[in-house]
């Protein structure tokens, strides 16, 4: 089933709004049964890695968002690119780590694909280096500070 570009903006900017009220039961209705979902990251993320199932979607972000600081985080959607099916979205995340008190910028890329009126795809592409640093700030390596300027 192919889906058109006004269906797959619809659904993509309703799962914007809902990412934007930290809504996870509301985000994960969005997707399919089955779905192919990869954030990366190592150890140092637990809620990085793949997903194939929807169940498996809010739990994601109810175990990502707590080791954010609550209300220090933006999201500067940069270009939002529909083709048919396909989603493009680049935006600049930042984020204060909870555990270590770092803020840190992080330029994104995140593939939906939406069949059906769902996201079946979901795959995020971004600094993970600098993510994992944030979290161990007091480390020598966590003393990076990511001077990416979007402007």
């Amino acid at each position: 089933m192919t889906t058109d570009t006004h269906t797959a903006r619809t659904v993509a900017e309703t799962f914007l709004e809902r990412l934007g009220k930290q809504d996870p039961d509301g985000i994960q209705e969005l997707f399919s049964e089955e779905i192919d979902w990869y954030v990366p990251g190592g150890d140092a993320l637990p809620w990085a890695g793949r997903r194939t199932r929807r169940e498996e979607v809010a739990p994601y972000f109810t175990t990502m968002w707590p080791h954010f600081t609550q209300g220090r985080s933006k999201v500067a959607l940069e270009r939002f690119i529909v083709d048919g099916g396909d989603v493009v979205l680049l935006a600049v995340f930042i984020h204060t780590a909870a555990a270590s008190g770092k803020e840190f910028t992080n330029p994104v890329a995140m593939h939906l694909m939406i069949e059906g009126g769902r996201i079946q795809r979901m795959h995020l592409y971004e600094d993970t280096l600098t993510v994992a640093q944030a979290f161990n700030a007091g480390s020598a390596q966590g003393t990076h500070s990511s001077s990416w300027n979007p402007r």
